[in-house]
């Protein structure tokens, strides 16, 4: 077996993390050196075209992204990280389901810079939140061209102080469908490309 199938069987029914144990936890990690260590592009920030797009979520270990599956009655649907290279910007976008009527959506929106071959600086400067109703939530790639014409959402739309909300991410393992990054809080983010949204 490969390293890639190798880490996409580990996190197999983990619903994004949220189902793994320590046990699971470690046996993720161990496969994800594994595929960085074979990783085809090593300048991944180098190769633009790939980075570029939307980005489903497989599996995390950040308690802020777990942490919204964690509510009563509402359930953690899709999470999205929509790059945009030409702009250094990116989007984190969480789709959370409950009561029929009541689906919400979280998103954060920051601009980035390139530091290093593998490294971007992120500096979160807005956020939203609310129901996917009011807000005409329709697609990850929807929302984004609402947020740069300029569209303000209610009921929460708010901006960022910048200097408590940065981070940094290393993109360290990229090919045609899967990337993996490593970020400022010892997290890890396994993501699968999304064609179409």
């Amino acid at each position: 077996m490969n390293e890639k199938a190798r880490l996409l069987e580990a996190i197999a029914g983990k619903n994004r993390g949220l189902l793994a144990t320590e046990i699971d936890r470690v046996r993720v990690l161990s496969a994800l050196e594994q595929l960085e260590d074979h990783n085809p592009i090593p300048q991944t920030l180098g190769a633009k075209e790939l980075l570029d797009g939307n980005w489903r979520l497989l599996y995390t270990t950040s308690k802020r992204i777990l942490g919204l599956g964690r509510f009563p009655v509402l359930q953690l649907g899709q999470i999205y990280q929509c790059i945009r290279m030409a702009d250094g910007k990116l989007y984190n976008i969480a789709e959370i389901i409950g009561v029929p009527l009541l689906e919400g959506l979280v998103g954060v929106m920051a601009k980035f810079k390139v530091v290093s071959d593998k490294r971007i600086n992120v500096n979160f400067e807005r956020y939203i939140i609310g129901s996917q109703r009011l807000l005409g939530y329709q697609s990850p790639s929807q929302l984004i061209e609402d947020i740069e014409i300029g569209k303000k959402f209610f009921p929460l739309d708010f901006s960022l102080e910048s200097q408590e909300q940065q981070g940094w991410l290393e993109i360290t393992y990229l090919d045609d469908d899967l990337r993996v990054g490593r970020g400022n809080e010892g997290n890890i983010f396994i993501l699968s490309k999304e064609k179409g949204i």
